[in-house]
């Protein structure tokens, strides 16, 4: 059985609880806040609930409360106030200082008895929540540890630094590819397909995680085999033809493969994001022979891509206030985006065909 402290200095008032609980909890007893105290301190692991006074001499229950929240007892175990006194500001300030719920005097038996057990389920469901939730946060922080852990030998190793070497060797030839197309348009049509290029190679700690998460080997030929994200670039077009057309013209090219192409921008994913992704098997030259690398190329207009760098933000933000709104209005402005690239390119085409 579990211990319940009943702390008021009306002896009477001790008994009658007494004789309520005894069925069901060790009961502790005291006459005044500084033995509440007292016996917290030695029972407060033991103990499933206080029954608490707030007018008590040598130290009253707002005392008694306030040293248990600054010990953190308020946390794990429910405090019942058993005042008679039920004026709202003096109930307020027993919430302020964490108290779980009121019994007032005089007393029926079947309403503390309920009250308590009420108290003690809330808590006993909090404090299993809260264990969990921190069991959950180590169990992370282990395993980004191991995560880390087992990245750093991924670095060191001689051939993983070499396949980063391929992987940065062919977003290059990629990148050059897509840049001299753009100088050829400047030249034909005065104007340029795209506004920019960005590149990003995985980490090996982003690496390790995938691997892991997909079930694969932790080796380089499982990094070669199994993912085709390790080295990616991204193109920021100014209109959604400028996409297809450049797109179109980099799979053409007779050296280069197109492994697997998703067009989000004719297909959105539910959530508004647009792009075209493609997976390309590219050639580089090395000193010895050729080998073909993967490479993923994400196409976005400027307007597609300055939504996902906002809804990215939103993505990884914990703790958003009006989050489920937040997704609904982002979702509108992808839909008023497309709108508008459709139209700005329309205007495009309109000056294109003024000029003759």
């Amino acid at each position: 059985m579990r211990r319940i402290i009943i702390a008021d200095d009306v002896e009477l008032n001790r008994e009658l609880l007494r004789g309520v609980l005894e069925d069901t909890y060790l009961v502790e007893m005291a006459e005044d806040g500084e033995e509440a105290l007292a016996k917290l301190a030695e029972f407060h692991q033991e103990t499933a609930v206080v029954l608490l006074d707030l007018k008590m001499p040598n130290m009253d229950g707002y005392t008694v409360l306030e040293e248990m929240r600054g010990r953190g007892w308020t946390e794990k175990i429910p405090v019942l106030v058993i005042s008679g006194e039920d004026a709202a500001e003096a109930e307020n300030r027993c919430f302020e200082l964490g108290v779980a719920d009121f019994v007032h005097k005089p007393f029926e038996g079947s309403i503390v008895k309920n009250r308590i057990k009420n108290a003690v389920d809330l808590f006993a469901g909090r404090n299993q929540l809260a264990q969990k939730v921190e069991e959950q946060a180590k169990a992370l922080k282990e395993r980004d540890r191991i995560i880390q852990l087992q990245a750093e030998k991924l670095r060191e190793g001689r051939a993983f630094v070499k396949l980063m070497m391929e992987y940065r060797s062919a977003m290059l030839e990629v990148e050059t590819r897509l840049k001299v197309l753009n100088d050829e348009f400047s030249i034909e049509y005065n104007r340029n397909p795209f506004e920019s290029i960005k590149s990003r190679l995985k980490s090996p700690a982003s690496i390790y995680e995938k691997l892991e998460r997909k079930g694969f080997p932790i080796s380089v030929e499982s990094i070669e085999e199994n993912l085709t994200d390790v080295a990616g670039l991204r193109v920021i077009c100014s209109f959604p033809d400028d996409i297809y057309r450049l797109a179109d013209l980099c799979t053409r090219q007779d050296d280069i493969s197109l492994i697997r192409k998703k067009d989000y921008i004719k297909y959105p994913k539910c959530n508004g994001y647009r792009s075209l992704h493609l997976i390309l098997s590219v050639p580089i030259f090395l000193s010895d022979r050729k080998k073909y690398v993967k490479v993923e190329v994400q196409f976005r207009t400027i307007a597609m891509d300055f939504w996902a760098s906002l809804e990215h933000k939103l993505k990884y933000k914990k703790d958003v206030d009006e989050a489920d709104g937040i997704i609904l209005q982002l979702k509108a402005c992808a839909d008023s985006i497309e709108e508008l690239d459709y139209q700005m390119q329309e205007i495009r085409d309109r000056i294109d065909k003024s000029r003759g």
